[in-house]
């Protein structure tokens, strides 16, 4: 009975040892699965916060862009219309070496303002731009004056020489009407 009371005692104990290994497998797979219950919340409040940034940035742009356009378009439209105010004719002699034939410059300049207000005050001080001008192109030679690259320093530095007779004032630009060399 002793060799039947072990066979029933193992049977048992592996009966218990069964119903054990159950449990912990029901315990590791509640494990397994509560893990990724934890990640999956976490995965989609990490989806969710993305999504609202990406959402949020987006809104923000539009905004920016819908209403700063919408804000501008009014002060454009309260821009200045840019006056322009004739300057004499001016004609000088180049500056040549004794070799060569006197060379001559013929400009007629428009002097470009951004408000109306500055006219009298230029026009009360023509006599100094005058001079800047002439005093300034008769030093000129005439290679001084080939091509594009030559007129952009000639009509830069002209503008320079009109806001400092004029100053505190400015002219935006000193524009070219006719410009002969002969």
């Amino acid at each position: 009975m002793t060799s039947q009371a072990k066979p029933a005692d193992s049977a048992q104990a592996k009966a218990k040892a069964a119903a054990a290994q159950p449990d912990e497998a029901d315990d590791d797979a509640e494990g397994q699965s509560a893990a990724p219950k934890r990640k999956l919340p976490l995965k989609l409040i990490i989806i969710v916060a993305v999504a609202l940034v990406v959402l949020g940035g987006g809104g923000t742009a539009a905004y920016l862009m819908f209403g700063v356009a919408k804000e501008t378009a009014p002060v454009a439209a309260a821009v200045k219309p840019v006056v322009f105010i004739d300057v004499p004719e001016v004609l000088v002699n180049l500056s040549t070496t004794g070799a060569e034939r006197t060379q001559y410059l013929k400009v007629k300049v428009v002097l470009e303002l951004a408000d109306a207000a500055l006219q009298p005050q230029i026009q009360s001080t023509m006599p100094r731009v005058m001079d800047a001008f002439q005093t300034y192109l008769r030093e000129l030679r005439p290679t001084d004056l080939d091509g594009s690259a030559g007129l952009y320093r000639l009509k830069e530095e002209l503008t320079r020489r009109v806001n400092a007779a004029i100053a505190p004032s400015r002219v935006n630009a000193v524009l070219f009407k006719e410009m002969i060399v002969q």
